[in-house]
């Protein structure tokens, strides 16, 4: 690691510690998952008594420069070290500002030197950012994620599509407000926790328990709300003569919105519920100043209608010591991970 890159690592116990510093942080680099709310929430949920491995570097002046949310997933052999926020979230990895990820990757290894571990798992690390070269690990695993540069204005943003796109979109606009008295609104304080029943069963509608794992659970809805206090949730509610036909659930962290799960009425199918209900959130986002719109992990079609910029998601993996460097030892390792991958997900 570069003493002028990054001059002091350091163990942190506790959230507390940097918390406000670690937020400001994952403001300016943008993104719901990078923040120590989410990591918080989530390590409160689903730690189970395992050790946290939180680490922090600062410049020389003393600002903090690179989070490692780091934890001991595994203790017994092979003992495996994850980044928190896995299942639930979408990119994780060591928190830094936009373009410092070689910075973070010094830091990830110099504070990987002095721990413990036999593998170490990094999840769904940014694809465009080569963290398996930087790192010297292997790739495990890609995965989609789909992102949408913001153009200034929703009329440039239009002006980007395709005809087709726009005649649709406007055809379905239209045939919804001939059903009816259409409101578009935002959850408030006053009316979040009516508005989260109303995303768990408009998702569990839609998709049921089968397709996914996002459901309402004491993670959702404490993260919810904080999220609010903060004031980057945005839980969107697309109604029909006063019934919530449509939900939308994302966040605005600095210049980045994020997609995150979503829920609407089949008998509405034939409206096109969620397309519309999307393209606002798309809109709304320019509106207040995003610069870049996440649609999350996975290549769902219906992404594809709105970007086709994808850099992807990247998984690595390090083993380390004799026992772990051959193949078999470390393909057992990867077996263990993806049992404990399973436990906690949500697609």
């Amino acid at each position: 690691m570069e003493a002028e890159v990054v001059p002091r690592l350091e163990r942190v116990h506790g959230f507390a510690a940097i918390e406000d510093e670690w937020d400001a942080l994952a403001e300016r680099s943008g993104g719901i998952f990078s923040t120590a709310l989410w990591s918080r929430v989530w390590w409160s949920r689903f730690g189970e008594q395992r050790e946290l491995l939180l680490h922090a570097a600062r410049s020389a002046d003393g600002d903090l420069t690179v989070v490692l949310p780091l934890y001991a997933w595994r203790r017994r052999l092979p003992r495996v070290l994850r980044f928190l926020g896995h299942g639930p979230g979408d990119e994780l990895g060591p928190v830094h500002a936009r373009g410092d990820h070689d910075v973070a990757a010094r830091a990830l290894s110099a504070a990987l030197a002095g721990l413990e571990w036999d593998v170490f798992l990094g999840e769904q690390l940014p694809g465009d950012e080569g963290w398996s070269h930087m790192l010297g690990a292997r790739t495990w695993r890609r995965e989609a994620c789909p992102t949408l540069r913001l153009a200034g204005s929703w009329e440039e943003y239009l002006a980007g599509r395709s005809a087709n796109f726009r005649q649709q979109l406007r055809r379905r606009e239209e045939a919804l407000a001939r059903e009816g008295v259409v409101a578009l609104r935002l959850a408030d304080d006053t009316t979040l926790d009516g508005d989260l029943d109303a995303l768990f069963a408009l998702h569990r509608a839609r998709w049921g328990s089968a397709r996914s794992d996002f459901g309402d659970t004491p993670f959702h809805r404490e993260l919810a709300r904080e999220a609010l206090t903060r004031g980057w949730l945005r839980l969107w509610l697309l109604e029909l003569d006063g019934r919530p036909i449509a939900a939308w659930h994302g966040f605005k962290v600095g210049s980045v919105a994020s997609y995150y799960q979503a829920g609407r009425d089949p008998t509405c199918e034939r409206l096109s519920v969620g397309f519309v209900l999307l393209a606002h959130s798309i809109r709304s986002a320019i509106a207040e100043g995003a610069t870049e719109y996440r649609f999350g992990r996975g290549d769902e079609r219906f992404k594809s209608r709105f970007t086709g910029e994808d850099p992807g998601l990247e998984t690595v993996a390090l083993t380390r010591g004799v026992l772990w460097s051959t193949a078999y030892p470390a393909a057992r390792a990867m077996r263990a991970v993806r049992h404990g991958v399973r436990r906690v997900s949500r697609r």
